[in-house]
């Protein structure tokens, strides 16, 4: 792939999760494309379909999890509470909440969301997760019985989209929610 092709398909992956997070996973696919710069044809191009988009968007966020997990492992030797404030932070950055309604319209009526195919996606990330939460339960910086599985849920849905007047009538409340699970999910 070209690099300007390369960096349009980036374009349009940000913007659709950012998008996602303001609005919800049911957005119109023309208002990506307006917020990418690139027409609604080069969107189809790159994504035939708004599951393809939805796709693309959590792989992109599961490679962002496994860098900021590598990099909580790298830093459990000079902080095992630091680097669980510096991970929550990155995950809380994801905008994770952005794909709660794309995960809901793509599992659809699935009885056993882990079979959807973008449960399987997600895998790697639960999985580095959980063995960046091991390492730091044995530091005693978690609550041992913390899970990837609820670190992720808890940070969908702090990061959850909210209508504009939600959001512009209480706009610290995100920070404020985050703070109070870095400081409950503590080791007691």
């Amino acid at each position: 792939m070209r690099a300007d092709a390369a960096r349009r398909r980036e374009a349009i992956i940000s913007h659709a999760r950012h998008i996602f997070a303001q609005r919800g996973g049911d957005v119109a696919l023309e208002a990506v494309a307006a917020a990418s710069g690139v027409g609604i044809a080069t969107l189809y191009r790159n994504f035939p379909s708004r599951d393809d988009l939805v796709r693309a968007v959590v792989q992109d966020t599961v490679e962002g999890i496994l860098d900021a997990a590598r990099e909580a492992q790298a830093g459990l030797g000079t902080g095992a509470a630091a680097s669980w404030e510096r991970l929550l932070s990155q995950l809380m950055s994801m905008e994770l909440g952005a794909l709660t309604d794309g995960l809901a319209l793509q599992a659809g009526s699935a009885s056993d969301l882990e079979a959807t195919p973008l449960a399987q996606v997600q895998r790697p990330a639960v999985e580095a997760l959980d063995e960046v939460l091991a390492a730091l339960k044995a530091k005693g910086a978690v609550r041992q019985s913390l899970t990837a599985l609820e670190v992720i849920v808890a940070v969908s849905t702090i990061t959850r989209p909210q209508v504009a007047a939600i959001r512009n009538a209480a706009p610290e409340v995100q920070a404020q929610l985050a703070q109070a699970y870095l400081l409950w999910s503590r080791a007691a």
